[in-house]
């Protein structure tokens, strides 16, 4: 958003980006109706906090994530959003290209996305799942995730799938690795 995500506490964190979502989409050409699907990681605001940009667009999220209660006990997206709620992995085309993999701990329903790309391989987008590099390297499970032995179950299950095909593992929130990352409309094929 332009102004970033204002938080209902002011003295809460606020996110900015320098470039906005729909900026980006109209370098691409695109504009927010043009989106039919999407998933979020999980349902933290820096996360979902441009999902009701894309109000007609079908939100995949699991179900653990979709009912685990928001603050005041509210819902974390509009009841009108249309979603399919999933119950673990999700073949998103049906042909492997791209997987929605089930990785729960950071929160009840937290997802990641494999993605099978031509030149660049398989590359694992982790969400929350790991935090940072030092978290995957030592595997470390940060305090306010909502159950450590469910992370550490899904870092190694991120692990089996990378070592299979040999393939990249893009943390989040590691800011020196996405530093060294493509950014729209740069992109990977």
């Amino acid at each position: 958003m332009p102004n970033g995500l204002a938080p209902a506490d002011p003295r809460s964190v606020t996110w900015k980006r320098p470039k906005t979502l729909i900026s980006q989409l109209e370098q691409l050409g695109l504009k927010p109706a043009d989106i039919k699907a999407m998933a979020v990681s999980h349902t933290h605001p820096d996360h979902i906090g441009n999902v009701e940009m894309f109000p007609t667009a079908m939100l995949y999220v699991q179900r653990a994530e979709y009912e685990w209660p928001g603050a005041n006990n509210q819902p974390r997206f509009k009841p009108e959003h249309p979603v399919t709620l999933l119950d673990g992995d999700r073949d998103v085309f049906g042909d492997g290209s791209i997987m929605i993999l089930s990785t729960p701990g950071h929160t009840p329903g937290h997802q990641s996305l494999l993605v099978k790309l031509p030149k660049t391989g398989e590359v694992v987008l982790s969400g929350d799942a790991v935090h940072f590099k030092s978290n995957w390297d030592n595997r470390r499970v940060p305090a306010l995730n909502s159950n450590k032995d469910q992370t550490l179950a899904s870092m190694q299950r991120i692990a089996d799938t990378l070592a299979k095909d040999n393939g990249q593992l893009w943390i989040n929130h590691d800011k020196a690795q996405r530093d060294t990352l493509k950014m729209s409309p740069d992109f990977y094929e």
